[in-house]
C-alpha cells in the first residue's frame, strides 16, 4: 500500500515588529512534495485552521521544482489544505513541517500541534521538519513527561544563518531555543544542505535542505517494509 504523508504548514502571514510579511517558503513546501510525489505516495496538507497559506521565497518560482508545484497538483492541495484538528493524523506513515519564517508565529505553542507529534513520534511513525519548521517540535512533551528534544541530533535554522536573515523580526533563536529543551543541535555549513535522521525523527536545516530531508524520510519509510 502506498505511504500517506501529511504536510503540516503555518497560517502566519506577518511576523515581527515591523510586520514583515511571510508565509510558507516555497522550496521547503514544493521540493519535498515533489520527493514524496516521485516516490508514489499519497501526500495531504493541512494548518491550523484550514486556510489558505501564504507563499513567501516566490523569488524562486521559476526554478523547475518550484514551477511544477505551482503549475500542478500540489499548490491546489495546499490551497486547499485540511484544517489539522479535523485531520485523523493516525492513518499518516510520516508528518512533514514545512518551514519559512510562518512557523515562529503560530507553532511554537499551539497544543494541538503538540500533542499530534508526540502521537506520532510515539506510535513509531516519522517526525520531519525543515529550516524554521523544527520549531514545532518545541513544547512537545512525551508520555513519560520528557521533552521530545531531549538528547536527540536534531538541525534547524541556525543561529548562524539567521543573523543574516531574520534576527529582528523572529521572536526567539530557534537554534537556541532547541537546545535549551535538550536538543543536540548540529549545525552543518550556513545555507548548504543539512539534514539529519534520529529514529524516527528527520530535521533539515534550511531551504537547500528541503530536498534532502524529505529523502531521508522517504529512507526510513522503505525501511520499514
Amino acid at each position: 500500500m502506498s505511504k500517506k504523508i501529511l504536510i503540516i504548514v503555518s497560517n502566519a502571514k506577518v511576523i515581527g515588529p515591523k510586520h514583515r510579511n511571510t508565509g510558507v517558503f516555497l522550496p521547503e513546501a514544493a521540493h519535498p512534495y515533489g520527493e514524496f510525489a516521485a516516490a508514489g505516495y499519497n501526500v495531504d496538507f493541512a494548518s491550523l485552521t484550514g486556510e489558505v497559506p501564504a507563499l513567501d521565497g516566490m523569488d524562486s518560482k521559476d526554478e523547475p521544482e518550484n514551477a511544477k508545484f505551482l503549475q500542478g497538483e500540489g499548490w491546489e492541495k495546499m490551497q486547499h489544505n485540511h484544517k489539522l484538528a479535523d485531520v485523523d493524523v493516525s492513518t499518516y506513515d510520516a508528518i512533514f513541517v514545512a518551514g519559512g519564517l510562518a512557523p515562529m508565529v503560530d507553532m511554537p505553542e499551539n497544543p494541538l500541534l503538540k500533542k499530534i507529534i508526540a502521537e506520532t513520534y510515539e506510535r513509531g511513525a516519522v517526525v520531519s521538519a525543515v529550516c524554521h519548521g523544527p520549531v514545532a517540535l518545541l513544547n512537545v512533551k512525551l508520555s513519560d513527561g520528557t521533552f521530545l528534544l531531549k538528547d536527540k541530533n536534531i538541525t534547524a535554522f541556525s543561529n548562524e544563518e539567521e543573523e543574516n536573515y531574520a534576527r529582528e523580526d523572529v521572536p526567539f533563536a530557534l537554534e537556541t531555543a532547541l537546545t535549551n529543551q535538550g536538543g543536540k543541535f548540529q549545525a552543518g555549513a550556513a545555507w548548504a544542505p543539512h539534514s539529519i535522521i534520529d529514529g524516527n525523527l528527520v530535521t533539515g536545516q534550511n531551504p537547500a535542505s528541503a530536498a534532502e530531508t524529505a529523502r531521508n524520510v522517504i529512507s526510513l519509510l522503505e525501511a520499514s517494509y
